[in-house]
Order: C-alpha cells, then structure tokens, then sequence
C-alpha cells in the first residue's frame, strides 16, 4: 500500500493511473568509494533563532502556494497546483503551513482562526470511508469523496496519512487551545478498530477487483513510527509500529545505513530510505517519545530515530564529498511522465535508487528535493547544507511557490508545486524560530478524553478509556512491556550498529510517559 496518494493525484491530472506491481530486485554491490570511519560524528545541534531577511523571503514564496491553492467552499487546499483533490497527508501539510504562516506574520490570528475553523467543519461533515476513517481521497471544491483520477468513490483509507494528520490536530490543540472541542469532535467520530490492532499494529484499507475492503499492514521503517506517534498522543498503544524492527543495515559511503528487512517482492510494499520521515520527525517531535513533554534540542527520549535519521543525512553528505552530486533524496512529484517517484538513498536492494510505484529504475527523476534540503538545513547546521540552501533558495515561481526539486541530472527545477513541499518548507522555519512544534498547552483534556472516561458510554468504536486522577500512577522512567529500540540498544551484532551516532544520549531507554498530570490510559480498548 501506497504511503501517500499525491502521486496518483498527479499522474490522475495528466495520465491515466498505473497499476501497482513490484519488480524483482537485486543485491547491493559492495561500495568501493573511499571509507569513513563507521561509527559517525556527533551531530550538531540545530540552527535556532529568528529568520533573516532571506529566509523571511523564502516563507513568503512557500506561502504562495496555499493561497493559490485554497477552496473557500471547504477550507480544503489542494495537493497539487490547480488539481482539485487532496489527501489527509497533504491536508495535515497544509495545517503546518497555516500554523507557520502565522506564527511567522504572513498571516493574523483571525485569518488562521477563519481558515483552521472552516477545515474542521469540513473534516466535522465530510463522509468517512465505510464509516471508519477518512478516504484516501477528497475532492476539494466539494469535499466528496473521490477515487484517483478525482472521480466520485471511495478507495480506502492510510494508516500512515492518518498518523501524521493527527500528529498535527495535536500539535494545533495543545496550540491553539481555543480549536480543541473542535478537533475533539472530529475524533469522535472516528472508527479505529481497524487501524489499529491489540498489538499495536497499524492497518490501512483498500478495495480489491470485487470492492470488498481488505485491511493490509501498512508503513515502513521512518514512516511508520512517525505515523504511530500520532496515534499514541491520542493516548493509543501502537507499540508495534513504534518498534524499528525488523530492520538491518547497508553500508553507503562507510555509513551504516538502516532499512526494513520485509521483502518488497512478497509484501508489496518499497522498503524505501528517505529523509523525509526522520526530518519530520526531529521538526515536529523532536525524535522523542510522542508524550515526551520536555523541549530539549539535544535530548531525544527516541534516541534509536535521532540516530537512524543522522545516519541517513551523513550518506548524503558523503556522495556529495565523493561524486560532487549534490544530494537531498525523498519521494517527490515531476513535471513529466511518471510524474512521481521514490528518490531514495536506499530501496529495494539498492542504493540512491530512484523508482516508480512499479519498481521501474527512472535515474534520469532523481533530484535535490526541496522540503529535504531544507528540513536538512535546519536540523544539520554544516556547510553542506549551506551548499543545499543557496541551491535550492531561488527555485521558485513568482507567482505559485517553490518547485519541486532541482533535478541532479542538471536538466533545471521540476516545475510543479505541491501543498507537501511547501507545507514542509514552511514548517522548517518555523523550527528554526521555536524548535520543536509541539508546544504542551496547559489544558488537561477535553472531550476526547471525557468521552473515554465515561463508564456508562459504549467503546464501539475502539477509541482508549481513560481514568481521571489528580496525578498520573505511571512513573517516568518505567519501561514498556513492549520496547521500541530494543534491538538498536542491546543487540551489538547487528552490523553497523555499535553506537548511537547522534552523540547526545548513548542510552535510549524508551521509558513510558504519562498521557497527562490528570489523565491516565486505561488497558485495553
């Protein structure tokens, strides 16, 4: 299953919808480039403090996008430049962005209060799928749902474009406290017996050739703990999904780089390495625990995500120190056909493999993704990414927002725009000035919670229970039954493993955090 559904939105705009299969793949050939030292340098602590003249430039033209792009009848935006259809992946980008926008004064309070209100109406009366979960997609003059080429249907739900919607309705919540019957009340209407299981496991679901829903595991390494922190800050156990095995490591440039071992031509599913997971996950969590409460640059309680995500910086940094090839690799759109690929640094049994959501190898797509770069920029303040930065700060256009990407082949911008790349821009400076986007609010729970605590209300729809106390009985400190990390902290023969290369714990504990002071999680659903 696909992690998001941007590409087929795309490719829905300008040609007809591919059908998915993976090709068979091959091994790694071993790197013969000169070697660095395996275990790597500590990493530096992020860039923090108010933007400069430039930078303010660069929010500005990221912002374009969403005013381009944005439906009044719904308080939808689009994913894609001029293409009425969006996904709740890209809906959350967009919530970064208008969060950013007026933090950062390109918006007031009351145009961000008019915009977020007239979006949760929306989310509030939009038709789910099969009464679950959102569909993969909308279309957004008219918040029906739709199938990929943008047409009335339903198709299924995503896991992981769930997961990060509700990373982001938590950050606004805790936020803007004054949106959170709102936010709540979207929730409740929510079905999660299905995406998540007792083990903690997430589901997506999809239609087979007969329109009978099957409910796939869905997420791979990077994307699926980010997405599963969303889930547990709504007090979820995705224990399962937040664990990184299984998982082992390839050796790119004398760096260990970590990759999910499930096979992609049993499961379906690219086992891709991008930076885009880890950077989100450092911006907005700051690769902590989901209800770590502590605002610390240096300190990740999710010290085993810091780690893999420095190890996936550091291998881009080494092929531009080999090859000259500047590199900032993700999944992104195109201006032509396939008009979307994963642009990994390492996929399916190869190295800075660019691929189709076929398999089919398009070296020719790979590019400098923008959102990468800068999301790199930020959290790794090093020279190279100061090379990224001034390549990638005038790939705009005046009128509609940044590009895409720089394809490395030297052939220019990709010349579309999307609400993902903008939105994720935008975020990234908004880091800059604050550090981590969840920002703890003082409030101690609201409908959500209330509607979980109640023992004479039914639980049919798989939502936690919750126990009011003046003071949470969890102690900080006590591990999981289940530990995330676990294989990362103690198993030293993994190869390549032998240290945290963030340089900034060594321990990685995984302790459990109280849901709040006055909250606690009750067992089971």
């Amino acid at each position: 299953m696909e992690r998001r559904l941007t590409a087929r939105l795309y490719r829905a705009a300008l040609a007809a919808v591919a059908t998915a299969s993976l090709l068979g793949c091959g091994s790694v050939l071993p790197d013969r480039t000169e070697r660095w030292d395996s275990a790597p340098a500590t990493m530096p602590a992020p860039r923090r403090g108010p933007l400069t003249e430039r930078e303010m430039e660069v929010a500005k033209r990221a912002w374009l996008y969403f005013e381009n792009n944005f439906q009044s009848q719904t308080g939808l935006v689009n994913a894609v430049q001029d293409y009425p259809s969006t996904t709740m992946w890209d809906t959350a980008s967009y919530i970064a962005a208008l969060l950013a926008a007026n933090e950062l004064g390109l918006i007031d309070r009351n145009r961000f209060d008019n915009r977020f209100q007239a979006l949760m109406g929306t989310l509030q009366r939009m038709e789910l799928f099969r009464n679950e979960m959102p569909n993969k997609v909308y279309h957004t003059q008219t918040a029906a749902k739709v199938d990929y080429a943008n047409k009335p249907g339903e198709i299924g739900f995503s896991a992981i474009d769930m997961g990060r919607l509700l990373v982001w309705l938590k950050i606004i919540k805790e936020r803007r406290p004054e949106h959170a019957n709102a936010i709540d009340r979207f929730m409740l209407r929510l079905d999660f017996r299905r995406v998540l299981d007792y083990t903690g496991t997430m589901f997506g679901a999809m239609l087979d050739n007969n329109k009978q829903v099957q409910y796939v595991q869905e997420g791979r390494l990077g994307y699926e703990e980010y997405a599963a922190k969303g889930f547990e800050l709504w007090g979820f156990d995705a224990s399962q999904a937040l664990a990184p095995e299984p998982f082992a490591t390839v050796e790119i440039y004398g760096q260990a780089v970590p990759y999910d071992t499930r096979d992609p031509r049993t499961t379906n599913q690219h086992n891709y390495v991008v930076a885009e997971s880890y950077v989100l996950d450092a911006l907005e969590l700051n690769w902590d625990q989901a209800l770590d409460r502590r605002d610390d640059d240096l300190y990740h309680s999710q010290c085993w995500m810091a780690d893999f995500g420095h190890r996936v910086y550091l291998a881009q940094e080494a092929r531009h120190r080999v090859t000259g090839i500047l590199t900032a690799r993700t999944e992104h759109q195109l201006d032509r056909a396939p008009y979307f690929v994963y642009d990994t640094v390492y996929s399916d049994g190869f190295p800075w493999n660019t691929i189709t959501d076929t398999g089919k190898h398009m070296p020719d797509a790979a590019a400098v993704s923008l959102k990468a770069a800068l999301g790199m920029w930020v959290l790794w303040p090093t020279p190279y990414t100061d090379l990224l930065f001034d390549a990638i700060a005038t790939a705009y256009d005046p009128k509609r927002g940044y590009f895409e990407g720089l394809y490395e082949n030297g052939s220019g911008p990709i010349k579309t725009q999307t609400a993902n790349n903008n939105g994720i821009m935008l975020e990234a400076l908004l880091y800059k000035v604050q550090g981590k986007l969840l920002k703890w609010g003082p409030s101690e729970g609201g409908q959500w919670e209330m509607a979980g605590a109640d023992p004479f209300a039914g639980n049919d729809k798989g939502r936690p229970r919750f126990k009011r106390e003046e003071q949470s009985l969890r102690r900080l400190g006590v591990p999981r039954t289940q530990d995330p990390g676990r294989t990362w902290r103690e198993n030293r023969e993994v190869e390549g493993v032998r240290q945290p290369s963030c340089g900034r714990c060594g321990s990685c504990a995984n302790p459990t955090y109280p849901y709040s002071a006055t909250w606690r999680v009750m067992p089971g659903r």
